[in-house]
């Protein structure tokens, strides 16, 4: 580590996650150290240490013998411009040979998996040798005991929820792929309503317009520190909360990041990352829902046959009991697509709405019926009638409120700033719906950054429209997304096939 000192100037540069450092062309210690454009630097400054990535500027960008920090790297390292800071290369990162055994093919040991997930978790990889180990991992190419590896390893680097007694704790998780299938919020409240404890800890989207804890995140407040969650799951029996924000598994928060930037998903990674969050969360029992169709994220019996059974295999292995359900994925789910818009389906089920979606709301009394039977030994046909009694009954609404207001109180739901129609060029059956296109559509409209982004369906698979009957509006925050979202729509028609024709 260089002796001598640099002054810290606060660049006001968002470089997201990753850490980014900048010098100057002439400036000594980069010379001395014999830096260039992208080397990984270490920064030391009041006891805290940083490692993150060199950028080059000219001697115009800031005053000489300083060094210029993005807001992460400021935050991270604690500092604000005049602080004073000593750099020097950055130590040598063993797991990144590793990495390199993985990428020409041979598997990797519990040891070497969890050195990656350690320094991945420490925050010692660059975005770009985070993005080769997600790559090399999707596509089938970790075997059933890397993956259990890399369950093991996620959960040891991160914190975790304990509650008092041998009582059972349960979850739910469906893997994606679904527009509009927000059934997690519906499953809490009707299920705590019955008795069972089901801290439910979710992510954001990753490749979806819309995770449970964005589409929350637009009711209450879902940011909470463990303590808050050990109360409102006390009081409540339930929650549902970001878990990003109390580091259960910080690497796979991390990791998180950068498949939403690849829009990848890989099938080893996203066992070891629903399942990591179980157990770190405490559960002993869960539930995966695995929908299934020609555009949702598993496509075919075959594909959910296997991920089921790897599910299992690892819950087994991990010490938690995962029963795997293949549902329905051949259509959208509700009508909203979204976090705002989501969230009214989701109120309209709560309330027994007659309006409210119907697919929604079988789909979360089957869930919700899958649970107790594991809860309670029950048989699945009792169970459904059970989890149908507390939500007819208002009991579900009325236990949504609460576990709301533990968190924070229930806010109103924001409006879009601006909305168009699209409307059916054909008259005839609205054959299918592309999932994957659909979600596309809503995420150029804005959705998840923008809550209010994304679109509702006016119609879905099965119904007859008549040319100018109204398919979807789209929502979007700025007319900039609106007007691209809409670009799009335009060479992508086929996202809705009616009678033979794309619209």
């Amino acid at each position: 580590m260089n002796s001598e000192h640099l002054i810290v100037t606060d660049m006001g540069i968002d470089t997201h996650q990753e850490p980014v450092v900048y010098m100057r062309d002439d400036c000594h210690v980069c010379r001395a150290e014999g830096f260039d454009a992208s080397s990984r630097v270490q920064l030391k400054a009041g006891g805290k240490t940083l490692i993150a990535t060199l950028n080059v500027v000219d001697k115009k960008s800031f005053p000489r013998n300083h060094v210029g920090l993005s807001r992460i790297a400021l935050t991270r390292l604690q500092v604000t411009s005049g602080a004073k800071v000593f750099i020097g290369h950055a130590p040598v990162v063993t797991s990144l040979h590793t990495l390199r055994k993985k990428i020409y093919g041979h598997a990797l040991s519990d040891k070497e998996i969890g050195a990656i997930i350690s320094d991945i978790s420490e925050h010692r990889y660059s975005d770009i040798e985070i993005a080769s180990f997600l790559s090399i991992c999707a596509g089938s190419r970790l075997n059933t005991d890397e993956i259990i590896g890399l369950t093991r390893a996620m959960v040891e680097h991160g914190k975790r929820l304990s509650w008092p007694g041998n009582q059972q704790v349960f979850d739910k998780h469906s893997v994606g792929g679904l527009p509009g299938n927000r059934t997690s919020p519906l499953v809490v409240a009707i299920v705590s309503s019955a008795g069972l404890t089901i801290p439910k800890t979710s992510s954001r989207a990753i490749t979806s317009p819309a995770g449970t804890a964005d589409t929350m995140e637009t009711l209450t407040n879902v940011n909470l520190p463990l303590a808050d969650i050990q109360r409102v799951v006390s009081e409540t029996g339930g929650c549902l909360v970001w878990g990003g924000g109390i580091n259960l598994s910080p690497a796979d928060d991390v990791l998180i990041r950068i498949e939403r930037a690849l829009n990848l998903d890989g099938e080893g990674q996203l066992i070891a990352s629903v399942l990591s969050k179980k157990i770190a969360a405490g559960s002993t029992h869960a539930i995966i829902d695995i929908p299934v169709g020609d555009t949702a994220k598993v496509r075919t019996q075959a594909d959910a046959d296997r991920l089921a059974g790897l599910f299992t295999q690892v819950g087994n292995a991990c010490g938690i009991h995962v029963r795997c359900i293949i549902s329905d994925g051949s259509r959208p789910v509700g009508a909203g697509i979204g976090p705002v818009e989501e969230a009214r389906d989701m109120l309209d089920v709560l309330q027994c709405f007659p309006h409210a979606p119907q697919d929604l709301r079988e789909r979360a009394l089957t869930l919700s019926a899958h649970l107790l039977d594991l809860a309670q030994q029950c048989g699945l046909e009792s169970a459904l009638q059970q989890a149908t009694d507390i939500l007819d009954s208002g009991r579900a609404w009325a236990q949504f409120q609460r576990i709301a207001e533990a968190q924070g109180g229930l806010k109103a739901l924001p409006k879009a700033r601006y909305h168009i129609i699209e409307k059916a060029h054909h008259s005839g059956t609205l054959q299918t719906i592309d999932n994957r296109k659909l979600a596309r559509l809503a995420k150029l409209a804005g959705a998840p950054v923008d809550p209010a982004a994304g679109l509702r369906l006016h119609v879905n698979v099965g119904a007859y429209v008549d040319a100018g009957d109204p398919l979807f509006t789209l929502y979007a925050e700025s007319p900039g997304e609106r007007e691209y979202a809409l670009s799009y729509y335009v060479e992508n028609r086929d996202i809705f096939q009616i009678g033979g024709h794309n619209e």
